[in-house]
């Protein structure tokens, strides 16, 4: 268990010069491993989606539209006309259906062809896949898995989205590399030192975590070493903090992978958190090396009314340098994987071993592993 984890005897815990992939179940890559298609996925911002129109989005190797009637909910369906695979999302909506921009062939929200303007409405031919689809704080999902299965699997909850005691930034680029990389890039808080330059020098401690079927958490606390805090940290803090004794170790940083999604929250014993982000990494491509950020970062509102909003344009500027940084650093990882043919990662951190392993277990091998009976977790 990774709450056994903590301090400095991680490295004892590691066989010198070993490669967590070699330990792994059925020695796979994890970077070849897809995504689980039975979760909701963010394809697309709300705002992004207007009355009357359609919009192409993507999960992993599916291409799919978003229409939105004039009326009623969204709903998404297959982004290929069944006649001449064009995309339905350059289509022209027309009440609960959408055309196609060529022929004109019209899908309702079913998938059903409804309507071919030049054959008797009895020689319809067969429609298109169709998506279970929801609207949620902001955010459209879709189901791209098994339809039976997303009646009982609930929308994931968004953090403090929703929370007028919170002000919510909601944030997401592209970004080149496979989705594991983002797991771990946000679980392993010993990556600080690449941010030195922007939050100044922080020394991380690991306090414990859980691990479970689907969840792996992570807890740290951190004392700055040198440097001044940064602007953006005192917005989330409500205070100037240094490197004197009484600002250390102050609030613990829990982080969460309870697949497929991502929190982090940070707090100061019982209190609410001072900060609350719920992100998730929706691929963008066949093999999935590719992937769409969706993002919900909240801050507790300070007791002095339009404080935050006053000062939010800063935090702006502070969360988008970090978050650069990170995007920048997962993708040359990402590069590397491919110079190399392969994963060549050696792990000493338990912790992201652990999150490795869930990973793996989670999501779905690449076609033709062999399954192992006698295959060791580690």
């Amino acid at each position: 268990m990774i709450q056994n984890l903590a301090g400095e005897n991680v490295h004892l815990l590691h066989a010198a010069g070993q490669r967590e992939d070699d330990r792994s179940p059925q020695g796979i890559d994890l970077r070849r491993v897809r995504s689980n298609p039975d979760h909701w996925y963010p394809v697309a911002w709300s705002r992004e989606l207007r009355r009357g129109k359609t919009l192409g989005t993507r999960y992993a190797s599916h291409p799919i539209a978003l229409v939105r009637p004039q009326e009623g909910a969204v709903f998404a369906l297959e982004d290929r006309c069944a006649h001449r695979q064009v995309p339905l999302s350059k289509g022209v909506v027309e009440g609960e259906a959408v055309k196609c921009c060529y022929h004109g062939w019209a899908y309702g929200r079913s998938g059903r062809c409804i309507d071919v303007p030049y054959l008797g409405k009895g020689k319809l031919p067969n429609g298109v896949k169709t998506y279970p689809c929801r609207e949620k704080d902001g955010l459209i999902f879709v189901f791209p898995g098994d339809p039976a299965k997303a009646e009982t699997t609930p929308l994931p909850a968004l953090g403090r989205a929703a929370d007028p005691e919170y002000k919510t930034r909601r944030f997401g680029k592209l970004v080149r590399c496979h989705y594991s990389f983002m797991h771990e890039n946000l679980m392993d808080m010993n990556h600080q030192f690449m941010h030195s330059k922007q939050m100044g020098m922080m020394k991380p401690r690991y306090l414990g975590g859980r691990d479970e079927p689907d969840l792996v958490e992570a807890r740290y606390s951190f004392a700055r070493t040198g440097g001044k805090q940064p602007l953006g940290e005192a917005l989330v803090f409500g205070e100037r903090r240094g490197t004197a004794e009484k600002d250390q170790h102050r609030d613990v940083m829990t982080i969460r992978t309870e697949y497929p999604y991502q929190t982090l929250r940070i707090a100061t014993g019982d209190a609410p958190p001072v900060m609350d982000l719920w992100i998730v990494y929706t691929p963008q491509d066949a093999e999935e090396l590719t992937s769409r950020v969706f993002g919900l970062l909240s801050i507790r509102r300070p007791k002095l009314k339009g404080a935050l909003e006053l000062a939010w344009p800063l935090f702006i500027c502070f969360t988008n340098r970090i978050f650069a940084e990170d995007r920048e650093i997962v993708e040359l990882e990402q590069q590397a994987w491919r110079e190399l043919g392969g994963d060549r990662n050696q792990e000493v951190f338990p912790v992201i071993n652990t999150l490795r392993a869930l990973l793996r277990r989670c999501g779905v091998p690449p076609a033709g592993t062999p399954v192992r009976e006698d295959a060791a977790t580690p």
